[in-house]
């Protein structure tokens, strides 16, 4: 968990010394789902409320609701790397966990309710599908097309 932490944070240092814009992506403008998730340190292991908004395939986090232009994220997390979303309950013992997995590493994060889970779960899969590199254009088969 720890590198999945320290690329979000060493993608934030970057971002925030260059000024970079975050490939683009206006995450205070039309996100595709915000809200409040709590989720834990990374060094220090407490459980934490943050912002959360997932848009363009990046899920960004903060310390309040209140996102403009100028909001500086306390981490970002290219969803493109993640392979899987899912409940999480019965590994952390807690009511409306949930779990994002990359190959090295696996974030917790605790939602309000059962239905904000399944929401999150929902969007953060769908751009998982979306922003996948695992199969580019170049490689779907079309099996319907008569050749």
């Amino acid at each position: 968990m720890a590198s999945l932490w320290r690329a979000a944070t060493t993608a934030l240092t970057q971002t925030q010394s260059n000024q970079a814009d975050y490939d683009g992506v206006e995450f205070w403008s039309n996100p595709e789902r915000t809200g409040w998730l709590t989720k834990q340190g990374e060094y220090i292991k407490t459980w934490r409320r943050r912002w959360f908004v997932l848009k363009q395939g990046k899920l960004f986090w903060f310390k309040d609701s209140a996102v403009t232009r100028v909001s500086k994220p306390r981490g970002v997390i290219p969803v493109a790397t993640c392979l899987t979303v899912k409940g999480a309950e019965d590994v952390l013992n807690k009511q409306f966990a949930f779990e994002l997995s990359t190959r090295t590493d696996t974030m917790y994060f605790i939602a309000d309710s059962e239905k904000e889970k399944e929401d999150w779960i929902n969007s953060i899969g769908r751009s998982i599908v979306q922003h996948s590199r695992s199969v580019t254009d170049s490689e779907i088969v079309d099996y319907d097309s008569k050749k």
